[in-house]
């Protein structure tokens, strides 16, 4: 006697029990013939047809059989949810790294754009006895990169207010960025003290060595009051 498949237990148990509804009410025995019959015709094996001390192994090969296929589903399930989170993951670590490397190359730029404005000489500007706020202000706006600018200008107007003969009289710091000491300012030109476009020049390239830009040198002013 051959094992039931899932569905053929399915169908036996129903029709097993219609089957002994219909003895136990049947007032002929038309009725059980013509069950017999159908589950014959579908090739169904009724539970009440095996022997007793067999129906307890079928039944249990038939439930085993079903575990079986649903671990399977539950299987290809987990693996199709895998290969998804995997590739969603893949597709943000793109994403993020194209982002990096779109900083990297913005910041690169805008390294790029200081050097050369920075590297733009004192004596491209003419030497005077005195430069207004204007003239120092100009001067830094054609030094210092646009992007830049006006967060250079914040930290320039707190510390000095654009005087470039600012000296605190505690520490002597000196100059528009209140240079300690100001003679530091001399590797960007012996003028130091009288020249605001030497001041301008060395200040820049002060902030952009020590933070990587005006901007990032202001952000850490705002977070300490000093840079």
């Amino acid at each position: 006697m051959s094992l039931m498949s899932v569905r053929g237990f399915a169908v036996a148990s129903a029709t097993a029990v219609t089957a002994v509804g219909s003895v136990v009410g049947a007032t002929s025995s038309s009725v059980a013939q013509t069950n017999d019959a159908e589950a014959a015709a579908a090739g169904v094996t009724l539970l009440a047809d095996i022997p007793s001390g067999q129906q307890a192994g079928v039944q249990a090969a038939s439930l085993a059989e079903q575990a079986d296929t649903q671990a399977l589903v539950a299987d290809a399930s987990a693996k199709k949810a895998a290969e998804e989170s995997a590739r969603r993951a893949a597709a943000k670590s793109a994403a993020e790294k194209k982002e990096a490397a779109e900083q990297a190359a913005r910041q690169a730029k805008e390294r790029a754009e200081a050097k050369r404005a920075a590297s733009r000489s004192a004596s491209s500007f003419s030497v005077q006895s005195s430069y207004t706020v204007a003239q120092i202000q100009a001067m830094a706006a054609q030094m210092v990169p646009g992007g830049q600018f006006q967060c250079f200008s914040n930290i320039v107007n707190h510390e000095s207010s654009w005087n470039y003969r600012a000296v605190n009289p505690s520490s002597g710091a000196y100059g528009l960025f209140q240079a300690l000491p100001g003679s530091k300012m001399s590797s960007s030109g012996s003028d130091w003290q009288t020249n605001p476009a030497t001041q301008i020049k060395w200040g820049l390239n002060y902030m952009n060595n020590s933070y990587g830009s005006a901007c990032k040198a202001w952000d850490f002013w705002q977070a300490n009051h000093w840079y």
